[in-house]
């Protein structure tokens, strides 16, 4: 077995950002050494990790030579050069998630297409090439208004994403390869963590609920449990093991699901990395998603992802009307309120709706700590100096 902890062992980690944080918290606790890439000279991840280079993730040639610096290379975002990974792995450097994994999750068409050729539930969709194609299969009335229209590539909390009503928001959209979706009449957003490590050993956290911003199609809530049914959690986690196996992927595979208003479970899509919907587990769960990551991509025994007490995480973004340095109003009064443990990105400039930060509420009751969660919300405020 390697060596990984005190060693001369190199892990590398693409993008800084506030998940490769988080990951690196994991790291230091095991003294894991540590090389991170990110394009932003300020990235959060900066001071964690003992090497830190400024560079292109989308460009080749940079992504191959940092990778040839490190024995196992991993990602806290999807958008990186998936080439320059696949050369890496021919090359013998260990790649997790898999580069072949990356490729069906990059692109949402591919992604759609694989659950349809695997018989996973998904709302009905149709992949068009361009905006013109799009527009013609409307006009022929091939495809109806509504529908949820996302773009193939990019996308993320919100971008990407637009809810078409009628043929005038057409306008609006990018000439881009798209998907359009049939809207859902979902009762609950739901999410399920699956863990999976290379030697194929599997376990799930359990279902989480996610309450959505109206305006900004972010995730403002994250309950864990998910109020629903022990039936239709057993529904959820079967599904979301059969998108692991459908992916053969390596780390945490976050799955997000719709709960339609007969209870049946349709996959949205998926994040192969840690995922916003599992940063409750940092004080909720016994192993929390970024050491479970570690544990997975380095081959470790997974560990317990049962809850030692009921989690909410409340995610905290940018105030509108503010641009700016940073400032936390009213952190201390939150900090008074039980159970309340504040994550801050360490990014210094904020801007409406940008995420800055995450609270996360225990409690052994979760209507309590969604109580507290709400308190939260209504007092702690990201605004400019």
């Amino acid at each position: 077995m390697v060596n990984y902890f005190s060693s001369e062992f190199k892990l590398g980690i693409l993008g800084g950002g506030q998940l490769g944080k988080m990951m690196l918290y994991e790291t230091r606790k095991l003294d894991i050494q540590t090389y991170v890439m990110d394009p932003n000279p300020q990235a959060p991840g900066r001071l964690a990790c003992d090497h830190f280079t400024d560079g292109d993730l989308m460009d080749f040639d940079t992504v191959y030579s940092f990778g040839k610096k490190v024995d196992v290379l991993t990602f806290e975002i999807e958008s990186v050069n998936v080439d320059a990974l696949e050369l890496l792995e021919k090359e013998g450097t260990k790649v997790y998630p898999e580069a072949a994994t990356l490729r069906k999750i990059q692109n949402k068409g591919r992604q759609k297409q694989l659950y349809a050729d695997r018989g996973i539930p998904t709302a009905d969709f149709a992949v068009f090439a361009t905006k013109v194609e799009l527009v013609a299969s409307i006009e022929q009335q091939d495809t109806k208004l509504p529908f949820v229209w996302k773009s193939t590539q990019g996308g993320y909390d919100g971008k990407g994403v637009a809810i078409i009503k009628s043929e005038k928001e057409l306008a609006k959209l990018p000439d881009t390869e798209c998907i359009a979706e049939a809207l859902v009449p979902f009762k609950n957003e739901l999410a399920v963590i699956v863990a999976r490590n290379v030697s194929g050993e599997i376990k799930t956290y359990p279902v989480v609920e996610m309450e959505f911003h109206p305006e900004a199609n972010q995730v403002e809530y994250v309950l864990c449990p998910a109020r629903i049914s022990d039936a239709i959690a057993k529904k959820a986690i079967d599904i979301a093991t059969r998108v692991s196996q459908a992916f053969d992927h390596v780390g945490i595979l976050a799955v997000e699901l719709f709960l339609t208003q007969d209870d049946e479970i349709l996959v949205n899509e998926v994040a192969p990395r840690p995922h916003n919907s599992g940063h409750y587990s940092i004080e909720a769960s016994f192993t929390n998603q970024f050491e479970q990551h570690i544990r997975c991509i380095l081959d470790l025994p997974l560990g317990a992802t049962e809850s030692k007490l009921a989690g909410i995480m409340v995610n905290l973004t940018g105030a509108e009307g503010f641009s700016g340095p940073v400032t936390y109003e009213n952190i201390k009064e939150v900090m008074t309120l039980p159970g309340v443990t504040p994550h801050i990105y360490g990014k210094k400039e904020t801007r409406p709706f940008r995420k800055m930060g995450h609270v996360t509420i225990v409690n052994k009751d979760i209507n309590t700590a969604r109580q507290i969660a709400e308190k939260v919300k209504d007092m702690l405020r990201v605004i400019s100096k």
